[in-house]
């Protein structure tokens, strides 16, 4: 029996990952942000697994130093307590927005790096620090750098977009055409149960599902589960920017970015780490959107 060292045990990611792997006997041992900031103990585990972040404040209320100092100083921290320990494998979950923030054509692992926020900034420090310290033999690191991951629990855009279907509300952005990546909470923890299993190289690994979709695709997923015709408005693209510029100034649920995360192009390349894993991944896209649509129907407690 595996026995994983996990931060963030407590997010939506790490309640996922936990019940995930105990499907196949692995043990959990929950490492607290408390414990972060102490001396770290986890020499009988095989691998160590950082989720415990500072996430993406959409509505720019963190103090900047707050990404600093959780994403950068305490991945630091923790990094250097499994370089000392018998833990042969680490695996620091990142983010696609340390590598960019838009993206023309689709994302792979060789571009070079340019977050524009404290965020993805704070993000790519902690992936250059793993990088640059010497690695003992009989150990790996792998930086994963999930796209927008969903699945149930999930509270964000999705839960968001889904209640504006549920309460039977037209999609009012219909005109914008995209193509964004998506990732389902389960083939996240399908590719890092094979990387503590594998014999995988160190390294940097976008991880997403197979098949980009356009929002309006995803809205029609949302409105299959709730057995509803989608309902698909095309207005204005102009007054719709108009709009979300309102939004940035007074509380309105539309503001630029969230319109940005909405209808933006953002499609992230997988082949490396399905290469790297050697298999398929579980779920399709389409196949993860309506189990995380399912889930929202029976929230989970």
């Amino acid at each position: 029996m595996k026995k994983i060292a996990i931060t963030g045990a407590t997010g939506f990611v790490g309640k996922n990952l936990i019940s995930y792997l105990a499907k196949y006997y692995f043990t959990s041992v929950t490492i607290s942000r408390k414990e972060l900031n102490s001396d770290v103990n986890f020499e009988s585990s095989n691998a160590v697994i950082h989720l415990s972040g500072k996430a993406h404040d959409l509505k720019k209320a963190a103090n900047a130093n707050e990404y600093y100092e959780v994403n950068f100083e305490l991945t630091k921290k923790l990094y250097d307590h499994f370089l000392k320990s018998n833990a042969a494998k680490f695996i620091f979950i990142s983010s696609v927005k340390a590598a960019a923030d838009t993206v023309n054509g689709i994302l792979t692992e060789e571009i070079f790096p340019n977050p524009q926020t404290d965020y993805g900034k704070s993000k790519l420090m902690a992936e250059a620090y793993i990088q640059q310290q010497p690695l003992p033999k009989g150990k790996s690191y792998y930086i994963l750098r999930p796209c927008m991951i969903h699945g149930p629990g999930n509270k964000g855009n999705l839960n968001l977009l889904y209640k504006f279907v549920q309460k039977g509300i037209p999609y009012p952005l219909a005109a914008f055409e995209n193509k964004r990546s998506f990732l389902s909470v389960e083939n996240l923890c399908f590719v890092i149960k094979s990387l503590i299993e594998k014999d995988i190289p160190s390294g940097i690994y976008n991880v997403a599902d197979d098949e980009a979709l356009s929002t309006n695709e995803v809205v029609e997923i949302l409105s299959e589960s709730l057995e509803k015709k989608p309902k698909l408005w095309k207005i204005s693209s102009s007054f719709i920017r108009f709009v979300a510029r309102v939004g940035d100034i007074i509380k309105f649920p539309l503001n630029t970015e969230r319109l940005d995360k909405l209808t933006e192009n953002y499609i992230v390349s997988n082949s490396k780490i399905k290469r790297a894993v050697n298999s398929k991944l579980p779920l399709s896209t389409k196949e993860g959107l309506k189990i995380t649509a399912n889930s929202f129907r029976s929230p989970i407690v």
